[in-house]
């Protein structure tokens, strides 16, 4: 018997379980507006379509999107709201869920934050609430690397109209990727250019630039360079140059800096760096909904799979007509998504309620949880500026989206062929994973900036294990996977940081320093990475309903036999401790299989996410 294929008795367990699911989501009224918004019709797309044309149809589901879900002001100023129309974006079109997300968090999300107070991104503002206009960003340059540390797209003070002119000097400093290419679709911009003024940089300003008009039509200074069609994530890549573009002075999101009529410069936010700290202030917004996001397409991920592998037989012939997932491997492969499910659900929830000091208005310091002072510029960066707004979110979304990565791909493989040809939805959502490995912040180098401050000891606090192995070490309890995570991570941070200061001691540059030890770097940050992910698991095993510690026990083992070859480098672990995991994984998946049915119940999954494909005569 296949028992995968059974529920429960009784509600209780998925009820308590789907309550955790749903966590801090919106109230019934705003989770129906949120359905409305990107209703069953979204989660397909007419056969037959060229590149333009799936393109306009993502834009125009926006803007009815947009315009059924809650404004856009109340959704920014309400992170589990705006993620739970984010997450339903996700699962249902990843491209949809792309451009929506440029639209809130990078186009909309600096004129409420940066230009506050100012009378002239009114009409961008209107525009883009009304969805008359979609926004996008102009951010990454496409010939240097770490761009974001020092655009070379300048914008000059001009007093003889009191504007600015915008310019990008030359092929290398074009912004790339931007979704600007559709011939079609208005688009209003969120530009992050170097402020020159009096001869000085004075740090990394956003302007707001009416890109496309109404009917599509390019104004004179702007160069739009579509990009090769993709099926990775299909959205409308372009280049775009900026030759003397000339904006009015309203179109500065200046953030409480200002430019005097004697030609003076003035910024609360003190020097060059600290701005670029301040103007990147806008990443919590978007790594919470991609955190949130990661989770949602993993749910939806084991859902497939379950419907996929549940009551399906096999012809093998250790044992004809025996259900798949008696097979260990493929048993192991289901519970172990629908865990991951649970586990990113679980950090989703931390991440919505974090607030950083990226949320303080300018020249006020913002109290940071998890251990991080306050303060406005935070710590130097070397890579990128991601760990400087907030260390542990920046360090989540790389952590979630590598999770996603890997339980969309073994969701993939573990569907058969079915799993790449019939269905394009993991597909599409490996896509999705994929591309946020490098957007919102790139991973290896959120974790490089993120290992820095570790060895620096720059507000970061190295975690005690405490005496151990508690319990006995006994793996079914959380207070092992803790003890083993921090003593690990704590035993590579101190090495890590050995080798820095030994390598500044015999005269090595930082450059050379940290070259030679990156491969360390990127280890030691994940381990940290994999130390809060179990934290936040703990805690929500500690405090949710009985049903999810076996649940996320199996996700903690899982976590450990990937960090096993450092649990072994370290010497946190001894010889063995692989056989150790794979026998208690056996166990947790025994009790967890009879309940597959009921996990997967309570991630409440629109039913287009499961169902068959349509060509074979599914519903």
């Amino acid at each position: 018997m296949d028992l995968f294929t059974g529920r429960s008795n009784g509600t209780g367990p998925v009820d308590g379980l789907a309550a955790f699911v749903r966590g801090t989501a919106p109230d019934a009224k705003t989770r129906a507006r949120i359905a409305d918004a990107v209703p069953a019709e979204f989660f397909t797309v007419p056969d037959g379509l060229t590149a333009r044309d799936r393109q306009e149809l993502t834009y125009r589901r926006l803007r009815r999107a947009g315009l059924a879900a809650p404004p856009a002001p109340e959704l920014l100023d309400d992170p589990p709201a705006l993620c739970a129309l984010l997450e339903r974006a996700a699962i249902a079109d990843p491209a949809l869920f792309h451009v929506m997300l440029l639209h809130y968090t990078l186009a909309l999300g600096p004129i409420l934050r940066f230009g506050a107070g100012q009378d002239g991104p009114r009409r961008a503002r209107d525009d883009l609430e009304s969805m008359t206009s979609f926004g996008t960003l102009l951010m990454t340059e496409v010939g240097r690397s770490n761009s974001h540390l020092s655009p070379r797209t300048v914008a000059r003070h001009d007093p003889a109209t009191g504007g600015f002119v915008l310019t990008t000097p030359d092929a290398q400093a074009a912004k790339f990727p931007t979704s600007t290419a559709h011939p079609g679709v208005p688009k209003t911009a969120a530009v992050y250019a170097t402020l020159v003024h009096g001869g000085a940089e004075r740090g990394v300003f956003v302007f707001v630039v009416p890109l496309r008009g109404p009917g599509g039509d390019v104004p004179p200074g702007i160069r739009v360079v579509a990009a090769p069609e993709t099926t990775g994530l299909q959205v409308d890549y372009a280049a775009v140059l900026l030759d003397g573009l000339r904006v009015p002075y309203e179109a500065w999101l200046r953030d409480g800096a200002s430019i005097d009529a004697a030609g003076g410069f003035h910024d609360p936010a003190g020097d060059p760096a600290a701005r670029l700290t301040r103007s990147m202030g806008i990443a919590p917004a978007v790594w919470r909904a991609v955190i949130s996001a990661s989770a949602a397409i993993t749910r939806a991920s084991a859902g497939m799979l379950l419907a996929h592998s549940a009551g399906r037989a096999t012809l093998g012939r250790l044992a004809p007509q025996r259900p798949l997932t008696d097979y260990r491997n493929q048993q192991e492969a289901v519970l172990g998504a629908l865990a991951a499910g649970y586990a990113l659900t679980a950090v989703a929830a931390h991440a919505q309620s974090r607030r950083t000091a990226a949320d303080a208005p300018p020249g006020q310091d913002g109290a940071r949880d998890g251990g991080q002072d306050g303060g406005q510029g935070g710590p130097e960066t070397a890579w990128a500026p991601w760990s400087a707004v907030d260390r542990d979110l920046a360090l989540l979304k790389a952590a979630a989206t590598a999770q996603a990565q890997r339980t969309v791909s073994a969701c993939r493989v573990h569907s058969g062929a079915p799993g790449f040809a019939a269905v394009e939805r993991l597909n599409a959502y490996r896509g999705l994973s994929h591309a946020y490995q490098n957007a919102g912040g790139d991973n290896d180098l959120i974790r490089y900036d993120t290992a820095r401050a570790m060895a620096d000891l720059d507000r970061y606090a190295p975690p005690d294990p405490g005496a151990g192995p508690p319990d006995g070490g006994d793996l079914r309890s959380p207070a092992v996977w803790l003890f083993l995570a921090r003593d690990t991570e704590r035993r590579m941070r101190d090495r890590l940081a050995a080798r820095i200061g030994d390598a500044a001691a015999a005269g090595d540059d930082a450059f050379t320093a940290w070259n030679g030890n990156l491969a360390l770097a990127g280890r030691t940050a994940s381990a940290c990475a994999d130390r809060v992910v179990l934290e936040i698991c703990a805690a929500a095993a500690d405090t949710g309903p009985p049903e999810l510690r076996a649940v996320l026990g199996l996700h903690a083992l899982d976590l450990l036999e990937r960090r096993a070859a450092d649990l072994l480098n370290e010497g946190a672990a001894p010889p063995g401790i692989v056989d150790e995991i794979w026998a208690a994984r056996r166990r947790a998946c025994d009790e967890l299989a009879p309940r597959a049915g009921d996990l997967a119940a309570a991630f409440e999954l629109p039913p287009e996410v499961t169902a068959p494909a349509a060509f074979l005569g599914g519903p």
